[in-house]
């Protein structure tokens, strides 16, 4: 619909184009499955999606395919088929809902899922490697585990140039390579070098579009919700990383927040509170977990998932095409590390966010089904408020199971943190 304050509808409409986008991706799957054509599983944490599309393999990503029956209320019919075969209630939920999906035979509710060729992991998670094995029992699939090297120490990060930096690209590289033959031996096509400098390119015009999209978030009000918003933004960067249709949708999305930034024009009415989410969100009641805040004014300007779920679009990084392999390698490096930075070193991302996007408060939401991104949240929770004056919240919930979710008690608690931030803005007022 297109108006004065809305000219070709430009407003709402990324998160239009993002849900038609996501769907088509899943028919294309869907059809894949039906005719019985091959797939290569991935992870969001190191997909080498770039690699896998010159040899013409459609990508599942399983982490989309669980959290989507969390979203769509049917998450406890899998993980209860999946713990009545077997699984314990302790496990990653993800994981259960995807062996529930494999014994249904791909069903899915966005369609059929096709089972894996081939899996590429790497070990940005400990639950990925132990993950594919079970597709390796079931479909007897090649499971390939790229090794990279992860950040040595909190705040140490070794950069392109570096001798330490330059040992760990040439290590991953080989893995690139070997990754190479395993693809050609599977599909009997070649490596077509400049087939792989055009989807090169396609991802760095991408990934350029979306960091500037993130860092118009720093405009009073902000741009879009990393919280609910930014999952749809996620879907298309991983779903069609390497794909023209991406980067001409964050190119078109980075239009959008342009306008709206010029404008004035936010995600809510009257936007009270910044916050930054630290975690996965609650996807059994997704809709309704973002109003708990958002009916008190709380818009999310970022979050951590926007840096471990991206495929480190979320860096801008851009791919050298005069050396694509090589670059390849570094971009990968950099962007799992990043990844995995996000979850164990994320208050030290946390305090230069604070600033940079004027921030009123911290969400950390740890989670039942993922001990990874859960189990250092405390910590880094008592580490940043040590380092900076900032409300947090802490609560706890799932990001599958909605036996562990309580709204009410979560309720409580977000109504008694905003209560908390409008007695501070209030105190602040009077001394300012």
């Amino acid at each position: 619909m297109s108006d004065g304050k809305n000219p070709d509808g430009i407003v709402g409409r990324g998160n239009r184009e993002g849900a038609d986008l996501f769907r088509d991706w899943f028919d294309q799957l869907d059809k894949t499955a039906k005719n019985k054509g091959p797939s290569a599983y991935v992870f969001v944490m190191g997909s080498i999606a770039e690699i896998l599309r010159v040899f013409d393999l459609p990508l599942v990503f399983p982490e989309i395919n669980s959290l989507q029956t969390a979203v769509r209320r049917v998450a406890h019919e899998y993980l209860g088929q999946a713990e009545d075969y077997g699984y314990s209630p302790d496990i990653c939920g993800y994981v259960k809902a995807d062996v529930a999906l494999q014994i249904r035979g791909g069903d899915h509710p966005m369609g059929m899922i096709p089972k894996p060729t081939l899996a590429v992991i790497t070990n940005a998670c400990n639950t990925y490697i132990k993950w594919a094995e079970i597709w390796e029992r079931m479909f007897h699939a090649p499971v390939f585990t790229i090794d990279i090297p992860g950040t040595r120490q909190a705040g140490q990060s070794f950069l392109p140039g570096d001798s330490d930096f330059e040992r760990d690209r040439r290590y991953v590289q080989a893995q690139l390579n070997e990754l190479i033959d395993l693809c050609q031996q599977l599909t009997g096509l070649s490596f077509d070098i400049d087939r792989f400098r055009e989807i090169l390119h396609h991802t760095n015009r991408m990934n350029i579009a979306w960091k500037q999209v993130i860092e118009f978030n720093r405009n009073h009000p902000s741009v879009f919700n990393a919280l609910t918003d930014g999952t749809i933004y996620l879907g298309v960067s991983n779903g069609l990383r390497g794909n023209p249709e991406a980067s001409l949708f964050f190119e078109k999305l980075r239009e959008e927040m342009e306008y709206k930034a010029s404008k004035g024009i936010g995600t809510l009415v009257d936007e009270k509170y910044r916050l930054v989410f630290v975690g996965v969100p609650c996807y059994p009641i997704f809709r309704r977990f973002n109003e708990l805040f958002t009916e008190w004014g709380g818009t999310f300007v970022n979050s951590t998932y926007l840096w471990f779920a991206s495929g480190g679009a979320n860096r801008g990084f851009e791919y050298d095409l005069n050396r694509p392999l090589e670059s390849l390698a570094e971009g990968l490096l950099l962007s799992v590390r990043d990844a995995m930075d996000s979850m164990f070193h994320h208050n030290l991302a946390l305090e230069e966010i604070i600033d940079e996007y004027d921030v009123d408060g911290i969400v950390f939401h740890p989670i039942k089904s993922c001990r990874t991104v859960s189990t250092g949240l405390a910590d880094g929770r008592r580490a940043l408020m040590e380092a900076r004056d900032i409300p947090s919240l802490f609560i706890e919930s799932d990001m599958m199971d909605r036996r562990v979710v309580s709204e009410a008690q979560m309720k409580n608690r977000i109504d008694a943190f905003f209560e908390g931030l409008a007695s501070r803005k209030q105190r602040e007022a009077l001394a300012g």
